[in-house]
């Protein structure tokens, strides 16, 4: 079906995506004020100083990072796709990708599943043919931070609580690759809860399956391999910005601080992870002997680069991803 054939999308969708959007400004304010307030029982102006201490350049070379991370990702979406059968260009399939971070911050990242909402109006399909897409994503995703932590964890001193960490994430990611393991896990929790909740097992149950697609070795391999890289460069920013400011840190050291913080905020449900990624950061440099100013400036800035500069991006991208296209087909 041609999506010129498609309805326009309904008042009511347009008006909670506004809705949405001032709420990801008004928890931008929001952690702006929570990390200042953290601040205050430091050395502000010390803070201020190390942020001062960079170059435009440098800051460049943080953003550049976080763009390729974006870019990566955004082609392992358009994989993806693809692996659906749909025919989607490039472009447009990156423009929805990006489109979705501006709904980063919203509680569990759901926000981003309007990603799912545009493929379906765009190959004119229902949403549940589109659905395993966002699935693998997430997937993925933990595959390549669970895979990234432990190699850290194997090459850099062990992060205190760390192991654990990174045995559940990869339990995870290997439950969340083998389709037919994970339908089974939810069976036996449907199981094990009383047959409670059947309908909604069920839809779970279909979901992990129509992962099938996904974990065949031509897809699962270059999505890993996508998403492994895409966090290695945000990994290799946040170790960019410590020797800058002066901290010694490895690279390895620096890539398992950055994904464990970056796992501790998912697991808190804030959205983005707000909270908890920070806590977490700022806890683990200063154990490893960075001054309390320097991982809070650290903290501050990788932040802005990774999480809040996507979700500029986002927001750019969002008005173009949402309007109806000339063309796409299944």
């Amino acid at each position: 079906m041609m999506s010129a054939d498609l309805p326009t999308p309904r008042p009511a969708i347009r008006t909670r995506t506004k809705r949405d959007l001032w709420i990801v400004g008004a928890l931008a304010v929001l952690a702006a004020a929570g990390l200042y307030g953290i601040s205050r029982a430091t050395d502000w102006a010390d803070i201020g100083a190390r942020l001062a201490s960079l170059g435009a350049l440098q800051i460049a070379a943080l953003l550049l990072l976080s763009l390729l991370n974006y870019a990566l990702r955004a082609l392992r979406w358009h994989l993806f796709v693809s692996s659906l059968g749909f025919s989607l260009p490039v472009r447009r399939n990156i423009l929805h990708y990006l489109g979705g971070f501006a709904m980063s911050v919203t509680p569990g990242k759901i926000g981003e599943l309007v990603r799912v909402r545009w493929l379906a109006r765009d190959i004119g399909a229902p949403l549940e043919r589109a659905a395993p897409a966002a699935l693998a994503d997430r997937a993925s995703d933990l595959a390549a931070l669970a895979i990234l932590l432990s190699l850290c964890l194997a090459l850099s001193a062990t992060i205190r609580g760390g192991l654990p960490v990174a045995l559940l994430a990869l339990g995870a990611a290997f439950a969340a690759t083998h389709p037919q393991l994970l339908a089974t896990l939810i069976q036996l929790a449907h199981h094990l809860t009383g047959r409670r909740l059947p309908r909604l097992m069920a839809r779970l149950r279909r979901a992990a399956l129509s992962l099938d697609r996904f974990a065949k070795g031509h897809v699962l391999g270059p999505a890993l391999a996508l998403g492994m890289a895409g966090w290695a460069a945000e990994g290799y920013a946040f170790h960019l910005l410590l020797d800058w400011f002066g901290a010694d840190i490895s690279f390895a050291r620096a890539l398992a601080i950055f994904i464990f913080a970056t796992l501790a905020g998912g697991l808190t449900g804030a959205p983005g992870g707000l909270g908890g990624a920070e806590a977490a950061m700022v806890a683990l440099l200063t154990l490893d002997g960075v001054a309390l100013e320097t991982s809070l400036a650290a903290t501050v800035l990788i932040r802005f680069t990774t999480l809040w500069f996507a979700v500029l991006i986002g927001m750019v991208a969002f008005p173009f991803a949402e309007r109806q296209p000339h063309g796409g087909k299944t």
